[in-house]
């Protein structure tokens, strides 16, 4: 039991709640740890509510009665997520990011904790009340903005491979048309790595016609799955046919002119 001045109580459970996202935790706990009547717990999170609100870091919701608590639910919300993307989009229109084929080059930027971290709060925002279970990306760019998410959703991440790995054992293997190349190609998932019936929430970093999320789509039917949601980074505007229809990205690509290095970017889906 901690014996501890108000202010040092708040900062302390404070600093709880942040690292359980999504986790319903019971008074009695706080109670205990501090030695304190529920009562003064109910006002300390009264006041830590009113400043997670006001400085959009998310809410707290109070669940009543005996198996009761409270849980915190990382949002952000739409003023501080414009001006990050302001940022964002700032350093990817810049002309030295212009790969061949109408490309971005964002390995610096997937590289970065603190721009994952923001982005990965940005789609635990999005989809917060839809019971994500575990959220699924495909090697290789993907796996650290799936990170990101699952931390603020407090969920697993599943990582789809496009070979099998002996150490993963038995597999589950489909072919898949690629969106933009039409080039067949492959992509499993390991048997254990993904319990059926999953609510999963697919994350990846770029989108052109959608073909690999489609086959990510096409390989959750396999552990009869449901996909709850699509977030993609950067989706290109270009595109004749479309193989996903709900998705939501935080960035659109309207324009790569390869010979005079300009890049035209805009807010996606996501603020719409």
């Amino acid at each position: 039991m901690k014996k501890l001045r108000r202010s040092a109580r708040l900062v302390d459970m404070t600093q709880y709640l942040l690292a359980h996202p999504h986790t319903l935790i019971p008074l009695t706990l706080f109670s205990e740890e501090y030695g304190s009547a529920k009562s003064s717990i109910s006002e300390d999170l009264s006041i830590i509510k009113e400043a997670f609100e006001s400085q959009g870091v998310g809410v707290l919701k109070t669940v009543a009665g005996a198996a009761g608590g409270v849980k915190y639910i990382p949002q952000v919300n739409q003023e501080h997520s414009k001006s990050f993307m302001a940022t964002l989009i700032e350093q990817l229109a810049k002309p030295e990011r212009v790969l061949p084929g109408g490309y971005l080059y964002m390995s610096d930027i997937l590289g970065h904790p603190t721009t994952l971290a923001q982005i990965g709060k940005l789609f635990a925002s999005a989809f917060a009340d839809q019971d994500v279970e575990v959220v699924m990306t495909v090697e290789t760019k993907g796996i650290p903005l799936a990170y990101a998410t699952a931390a603020y959703l407090n969920v697993p991440v599943v990582i789809v491979r496009r070979d099998n790995k002996v150490t993963e054992g038995s597999v589950v293997s489909i072919n898949y048309v690629s969106g933009s190349s039409k080039r067949i190609q492959t992509m499993s998932l390991a048997r254990r790595a993904l319990p059926e019936q999953s609510r999963v929430l697919i994350v990846d970093d770029f989108m052109k016609a959608g073909g690999t999320v489609r086959g990510m789509i096409d390989l959750l039917q396999e552990f009869r799955a449901t996909v709850v949601g699509c977030g993609v980074m950067v989706e290109t505007a270009d595109v004749s046919e479309r193989l996903v229809d709900e998705y939501i990205s935080l960035a659109k690509l309207n324009e790569v002119d390869i010979k005079e290095k300009h890049i035209q970017i805009e807010l996606g889906s996501y603020f719409q």
